[in-house]
Order: C-alpha cells, then sequence, then structure tokens
C-alpha cells in the first residue's frame, strides 16, 4: 500500500517542476531568437573562450592583430600605391587602404571562424543541448578584440599625415555592425554546408580572397562609373562597409548613399535566408559531424 501511495504522490511532486522536452524538428523551422537571450551566458564564455585560445602559447600575443592588417597595407602600398599608381580618392595610399582593411579584416576573420566553428567545436555539440547558432556568433564577436586594437595604427597614421577625424565617426557603430551582419550570414551558410561537405575549408580561402579583390580596399570604387555596373557593384555588401569607412574616418566623397542601402539589403537578405537555412540543417549537426 505505501508503495501504491507514493507512485501516486510522485506525478503530483513532478508537476511542479519545470521541465524542456526536446524533439528533432522537421521541415522549415522558427528561428526563435528569444532562446539566444536565454543562453546569453555560454555566448559570453565561447566568445571569450575564442580569444583566449587565438593567441594561446604565441609569442607576439596580441600583436598579431596589428601585424596582420600592417603588413597586407605595406605590399598593398608597395605593388598597388607606387607601382601601379592606383588613384586614392586624394588620401596618402597607406592610410586609404589601411582605412579599408580595419572592417575588411573584422569581415574576414568572423567569416573564416564561424564556417569552421561547428566541426571544430564537434564534441560540444554531441554533449549538451544549448542553440547552435551560439556557436557561429561567438567565432564573430570573438574578432571585435582584434578589431579595437587594430585602430592604434590607423590613429597613428592620422597623426603622420596630418588628418583629424569630424563628426562622421558616430556611423562607425552602425557601418562595423553591417560587417559584422554580412560576416554572420556568410557565415552561418557555410558553416553549416561545412558539416555536410568538408570541401568548405578547403574553398574558404578562394572564397576569401576573391571576396577581397571584388571589394575596394585596393582602389575606389570610383573607378566604376557606370550606374547600372555600380548598382551591380554595391551587392557585395562590403563594398557600402568599406566606403562608409573611408567616409566616416577620412573625409572621403563616399557619404552613405544608394551604395550602402542596397549593400545592408543584401547583407540583410542573407542573413534571413542564412538563419533558417541554419536552423534546417541544425537537426543533423550532432549526427554528421
Amino acid at each position: 500500500m505505501g508503495l501504491v501511495e507514493t507512485q501516486h504522490k510522485m506525478p503530483s511532486t513532478l508537476d511542479t517542476v519545470p521541465y524542456v522536452r526536446l524533439q528533432p524538428s522537421h521541415g522549415w523551422v522558427a528561428i526563435r531568437l528569444k532562446e539566444l537571450w536565454q543562453y546569453r551566458e555560454l555566448l559570453y564564455f565561447l566568445t571569450w573562450r575564442d580569444i583566449k585560445v587565438r593567441y594561446k602559447q604565441t609569442v607576439l600575443g596580441v600583436l598579431w592583430a596589428l601585424i596582420q592588417p600592417f603588413m597586407t597595407m605595406v605590399v598593398f602600398s608597395l605593388f598597388f600605391g607606387r607601382l601601379a599608381q592606383v588613384p586614392s580618392d586624394g588620401l596618402p595610399y597607406p592610410i586609404f587602404n589601411y582605412a579599408a582593411l580595419i572592417p575588411w579584416t573584422l569581415f574576414s576573420q568572423g567569416l573564416s571562424t564561424s564556417a569552421n566553428s561547428l566541426v571544430n567545436s564537434a564534441n560540444l555539440l554531441k554533449k549538451i543541448y544549448f542553440p547552435r547558432l551560439v556557436i557561429p556568433i561567438s567565432g564573430i564577436l570573438s574578432g571585435l578584440v582584434d578589431f579595437a586594437l587594430s585602430f592604434t595604427i590607423l590613429f597613428g597614421l592620422m597623426l603622420l599625415y596630418g588628418i583629424a577625424p569630424t563628426a562622421n565617426v558616430i556611423w562607425l557603430l552602425p557601418l562595423t555592425l553591417l560587417a559584422l551582419i554580412t560576416s554572420l550570414a556568410v557565415g552561418l551558410w557555410l558553416s553549416a554546408l561545412n558539416v555536410q561537405f568538408r570541401d568548405v575549408r578547403y574553398i574558404l580561402p578562394f572564397i576569401t580572397q576573391l571576396w577581397m579583390f571584388i571589394t575596394p580596399i585596393a582602389y575606389p570604387s570610383s573607378l566604376i562609373e557606370n550606374p547600372t555596373l555600380r548598382l551591380i557593384y554595391s551587392l557585395n555588401p562590403m563594398t557600402g562597409v568599406v566606403e562608409g569607412f573611408r567616409w566616416a574616418l577620412l573625409g572621403t566623397d563616399t557619404a552613405p548613399n544608394s551604395m550602402i542601402l542596397v549593400s545592408a539589403t543584401a547583407a540583410l537578405l542573407l542573413l534571413i535566408s542564412g538563419l533558417f537555412y541554419f536552423r534546417r540543417m541544425e537537426r543533423t549537426f550532432a549526427d554528421v559531424v
């Protein structure tokens, strides 16, 4: 009798305990951004983990955040600025180029990290449940530390060439957000595809290199004068970001206009499609990775 009474009492006790029932999704599913907020602490810790791992057991540590864009600027200044005499909107070529490399490095590093994030976190995916979106997002956010450090060289170049910042710097925040959105949008597509097809890790360097040369980093977008071609060129979201950074920091004649509106629209469409594709494929990650 006692055993029966206990069995009758247990359900009433368990009813008061909150629980979550996990079921595999089918077809196209909701993005559930609210769930990301519930796991915000996990997002913070994974971001901090990526930052620490990036420079763990390195001799120069965070100096690599400065060396990479600086050396790229030196090489571009030598070959494009001095030898090829590429125009630079009336600015000294080194600072013209470096102002574009700052957002580009944030984008390219975030793209590389997010594209490989699910495969690199395979053990974590198989152990516990959490919103899988946390993994690529944390990889992208970890690049903000390098992004902030890279401004030290830019400020040095601005002092060297006597260029003072203007009130347009307030646009840096939305422009940085656009770079992050673009990186996340493409990263979601590539990270989900990378779980299924490991060829992505080999294609990624080629994609990044090609994308760099179709973005106005080594040259100004003013070289493209045809309105139709400029519209097509603006479909690259990083076009608006790069030209916006030059305008906000250096005062070039590339103020946010129809170009950046087209770039922002393209980035948002990429992000929305990437989110839905990522969520659709999410149910297979733990089994395939």
